[in-house]
Formats: C-alpha cells, sequence, structure tokens
C-alpha cells in the first residue's frame, strides 16, 4: 500500500514539474499564433521526420537482440521492437517506467528471465548517455560559440540563480538536507532488513543483472555490427531533426549544424526525469532555435510540432504493440496446450 502511494506521489510530482516548465516555456507567448504555425507545417517532410523515428525503434529492437544473444536466448525482432515501443509509451506515465516495462514486455513474450533483460537495457542506457556526451563534444568542436552560450544562459545562470535563492533562505536549505537525511536512514533501514531475512535486495538483483548485462557485451557474438547499429541510432535521431528543419520556413534554412544542436538540446530535454520530456524538451528546444535567431513564439511551434509528432507516434505504436504482444503471447498459449493434448 505504501509503496503505491508512493508511486502516485512520485508521478504527480513529476507531472506538476512537466506542466510548470511547459508553463513557464509559454509565459507571455501567444498560444494562437503558435498553433497557427504548427497546422502550417509541411505534412511531408513531417511525415519523413516520423518515418525516420520507426526505423529508429526497429535498430534499437535489433541491438538490443545483439545483446540478449550472448545470454543464450534469441528473442524475435518483432516481439522485441514491440516492448521496446512499449518502453516508450510506458515513460509517458513515468520516468524510467519505460526500461522496466519493455523487459517485462519481453520476458513475458519469449520467456527470457526479467533480471537478465534489465541488465542488457541498463547497459544500453550508459551507451545511450556516452552516445549523447560524444555528440555534446561534437557540438561544442563545431558550434562552441553558441553552445557555450546556451548553456551559460539557459542552465548554468539559472541554477546558480537558483542555488544563490537557496543559500539565502536557510529553512529551506535544512529542510532539504533533513529530507536527504531521512531518504538516507530509510534507504540503508531497508537493506539492512532485507539482509538479514536473508532476502535479496532490488538494489542486489539490479547489480547482479547489470554484471550479466556488461559480460553481454564482452561475450557479443556481432560486436562491430552492435557499434555500427549504436552509431546509426544516432544518426538517425539526427536525421530526424535535420528534416523537420524543413517543415517550417523560418527553420527550413539553418543548416546541419543547427541540427546537431538542437538533437543535444532536445536529448538533454528527453533525459530529465520528467514523464516523456514534457515541458524539459519544449524549453529547451526552443531556447536553442532563439540561439539562432528564431523567435520565441517559432521555435515553440517547431519543439511543440516535432515532440507532438514523437508523442502520437508512441502512443498509437504502443497501444498496438500492447495488443499484438498481448495476441502473440495468447496465441504461444494455445500452442503450447495442444501440444500437450
Amino acid at each position: 500500500m505504501k509503496g503505491k502511494l508512493l508511486t502516485i506521489l512520485k508521478y504527480i510530482i513529476l507531472l506538476g514539474v512537466a506542466v510548470a516548465l511547459l508553463l513557464y516555456a509559454l509565459r507571455g507567448m501567444d498560444i494562437k499564433k503558435i498553433m497557427q504555425q504548427i497546422l502550417h507545417a509541411d505534412i511531408f517532410w513531417v511525415s519523413v521526420s516520423g518515418l525516420i523515428s520507426i526505423i529508429a525503434f526497429v535498430v534499437r529492437a535489433h541491438r538490443w537482440n545483439l545483446l540478449i544473444e550472448p545470454l543464450g536466448y534469441s528473442p524475435s525482432l518483432k516481439n522485441t521492437t514491440y516492448s521496446v515501443i512499449v518502453g516508450y509509451f510506458a515513460n509517458l506515465a513515468l520516468p524510467r517506467l519505460g526500461e522496466v516495462s519493455r523487459c517485462g514486455a519481453l520476458s513475458k513474450a519469449e520467456s527470457i528471465p526479467f533480471n537478465k533483460l534489465l541488465g542488457t537495457v541498463i547497459v544500453e542506457r550508459i551507451i545511450d548517455v556516452l552516445s549523447l556526451l560524444v555528440c555534446i563534444l561534437l557540438t561544442a568542436a563545431l558550434e562552441y560559440k553558441r553552445l557555450g552560450n546556451f548553456f551559460s544562459e539557459k542552465i548554468f545562470t539559472p541554477l546558480n540563480e537558483k542555488f544563490q535563492q537557496l543559500i539565502k533562505s536557510p529553512l529551506l536549505l535544512t529542510a532539504i538536507i533533513l529530507l536527504l537525511l531521512v531518504l538516507l536512514i530509510v534507504t540503508i533501514y531497508f537493506l539492512k532488513r532485507s539482509k538479514s531475512k536473508g532476502v535479496e535486495s532490488p538494489i542486489t538483483k539490479i547489480i547482479k543483472g547489470f554484471v550479466d548485462g556488461l559480460k553481454s557485451v564482452a561475450t557479443l557474438k556481432r560486436p562491430w555490427l552492435f557499434i555500427f547499429q549504436s552509431a546509426f541510432i544516432w544518426v538517425l535521431y539526427y536525421l530526424g531533426m535535420y528534416v523537420a528543419l524543413f517543415a517550417f520556413p523560418f527553420t527550413s534554412g539553418l543548416g546541419a549544424g543547427a541540427a546537431l544542436f538542437l538533437l543535444v538540446a532536445g536529448g538533454i530535454g528527453m533525459s530529465a526525469p520528467v514523464q516523456g520530456g514534457i515541458g524539459t524538451y519544449h524549453l529547451l528546444v526552443s531556447q536553442g532555435l532563439v540561439l539562432y535567431g528564431v523567435a520565441v513564439e517559432n521555435g515553440l511551434a517547431f519543439a511543440f510540432m516535432l515532440h507532438g509528432l514523437q508523442l502520437i507516434l508512441v502512443i498509437a505504436l504502443g497501444i498496438a504493440s500492447l495488443f499484438l504482444l498481448f495476441s502473440a503471447r495468447k496465441n504461444k498459449q494455445l500452442n503450447s496446450i495442444s501440444l500437450k493434448n
């Protein structure tokens, strides 16, 4: 019961943060004008960007299969793709729920131990973070002046201002320190309790799964294909962003460097611990476009269009994937019963 209440509370808080960031991005803006800009987007380039996103889902699923192979399992690309999409769908409900959901979906569809799958996903996430860092470094080399201004104006300066406010408010600072201490004490208590009862803690299970995931990387049957696909996923993300620029007259002339910069801004926004990057994505991408001379309202129209496209794809394909996985599991059970008879 307590676990459910904490989950609900976490969901409400994170959703509140997402909505607050979205409202912050829209403050003083002409919503009607933004909507008109979105409605006038070139549907051809929007569709091409969406198609590239779907291809990225499939490539990501195939790369996941490469990590699973050394563990002694060979899931179908179809089921893995459905599971990956289900993961993105689940992230709309709660951040990081997607990792657990896609492991659960594939575990049931292919009868693969959940912990082993979770280990491969943790490894995947580390590779994704490293890939984003590479993109940031590449952007820093090509667009160093704009990137420096972006981090200074939109991230470091606001954070410094908030930190200064925090220091000036001893009551708030004390409350945060006390909260962190309580969380630390509760964590230590539950870890000791699990150990005394001889029960393997969730953290231990995750660590074991992670070790299994690392082993799968070390014993990859096709390492070069894995490296190629890891790079290709981000090439697809870049292409999806690049072609999306042609959907509006005010972004069509920005070029390849701007697409890379926006990919980094969007990647950071989507990595934030809020549902589906809502608010953070819109804020960072729109402000990134401002650095390229695009009006704030136009930047928001672009961010809403691209994020909205991803939402539509994830929701539509997520529901379809859940249905197809359920049908596949049902057919598998029926075939198993018929074989026994």
